[in-house]
């Protein structure tokens, strides 16, 4: 019997970091432990990569894997427009695809799926929002 999975975000999972030079953008995603670096490296290919950003990322995607820093690397060649100083894009930066990348949904076992990545307790925020007229 195969084992329960749910689809969850990378951004569940995993942290990121992205940058981007000329019309190339670079984006790495961080796994916290080894199962999760595994299953990543199994299902975050630079062809799902490609299918997840479209007609948006216009050349091929490299996957570089950083396997002492349970780490992938995408570089992505054609991903902003031309470039920062060429595209008419709102959100032209390296950063934005890191953002979205992290949108990627995978297939993660129940048992991984509870070791979701550590986040800030922003409860008094939604306080304020309860609090607003409406």
């Amino acid at each position: 019997m195969a084992p329960s999975t749910r689809r969850l975000a990378l951004r569940e999972i995993c942290g990121y970091r992205a940058g981007d030079k000329g019309d190339i953008a670079n984006v790495a995603i961080f796994a916290d432990d080894d199962e999760t670096y595994a299953m990543i490296v199994e299902q975050v290919t630079a062809e799902r990569v490609k299918e997840h950003f479209g007609a948006f990322v216009t050349g091929r995607v490299d996957r570089y894997r950083v396997d002492n820093v349970r780490a992938l690397n995408f570089v992505m060649h054609g991903a902003l427009g031309g470039g920062g100083t060429r595209t008419l894009r709102a959100d032209n930066l390296g950063k934005t695809l890191g953002g979205a990348l992290v949108r990627l949904e995978i297939d993660v076992p129940d048992a991984l799926a509870t070791r979701r990545r550590a986040r800030p307790d922003v409860s008094w925020a939604e306080a304020i929002l309860r609090a607003l007229p409406r």
